[in-house]
């Protein structure tokens, strides 16, 4: 019988520790790659009106269709070089898009937050809010890229990206002092919550772990105008 310290054990002891690390390898690999076709979803949020479900009809069907309000989600397969990336249009009601957020976020890879940039003036509270909410959720979770859509810029009234922008980040100062106060109240230690942005300084975009971008838009019946966001779509699928 071979001593433990004979070549023919010492082969042995080489080729099983190959064996398990490749084990390992193959492992790691279907995790990854599991992992990765099932994070195959984009949130297309926003609040009502801001031109969601026309861009919705634009990425899946390629063309317009007449839209409403949408009181449930609407799902539809985006097709990139890379395969396939389901787009989710998350109603924007107060009441039900909370809800719909967190039935698809576990699912999702990015993020697109739709804004009317004609009227995001008077409604920048419930616009900073809503999206105070989801790139909290972008912190916890391995959501890595929102992409903000300015759209109706044809509007005589629009604001554009770099305004909006700085608007945002005014209001989600203001939001995030106003969240922290309420926390705090509740979880005095705050050890289970998240902080947006770095502490003792104003909030900017670029603080957040997640990459944000800002694009313009017009997406109408007459045209699509949707380049920038299927170039998004295309680098986030790669």
């Amino acid at each position: 019988m071979d001593r433990p310290d004979s070549p023919v054990y010492a082969y042995m002891r080489s080729m099983l520790t190959i064996l398990i690390v490749f084990a390992i390898t193959c492992l790691l690999f279907v995790f990854y790659f599991r992992r990765r076709s099932y994070k195959r979803g984009v949130l297309l949020t926003g609040l009502c009106d801001s031109g969601k479900t026309l861009t919705f009809s634009q990425l899946v069907h390629g063309k317009y269709v007449n839209t409403q309000t949408s009181m449930k989600e609407n799902v539809g397969e985006y097709i990139v070089k890379s395969g396939s990336v389901r787009v989710i249009d998350i109603p924007g009601h107060e009441r039900l898009r909370d809800r719909f957020f967190d039935q698809y976020k576990s699912a999702a890879l990015g993020v697109i937050y739709m804004l009317d940039s004609a009227t995001v003036q008077k409604d920048i509270r419930d616009t900073a809010e809503y999206l105070y909410n989801i790139l909290s959720e972008c912190i916890t979770s391995s959501i890595s890229s929102v992409l903000i859509i300015c759209n109706k810029q044809d509007l005589d009234l629009s604001k554009t990206s770099t305004i909006i922008k700085s608007m945002l980040e005014k209001e989600l100062n203001a939001v995030r002092l106003t969240k922290g106060s309420q926390l705090e109240s509740v979880d005095p230690k705050g050890q289970k919550t998240k902080y947006l942005g770095k502490k003792g300084t104003d909030f900017g975009f670029s603080q957040l772990p997640c990459n944000v971008q800002f694009v313009e838009a017009s997406i109408s019946s007459d045209s699509k105008n949707i380049e920038d966001i299927e170039m998004w779509l295309a680098k986030l699928c790669s």
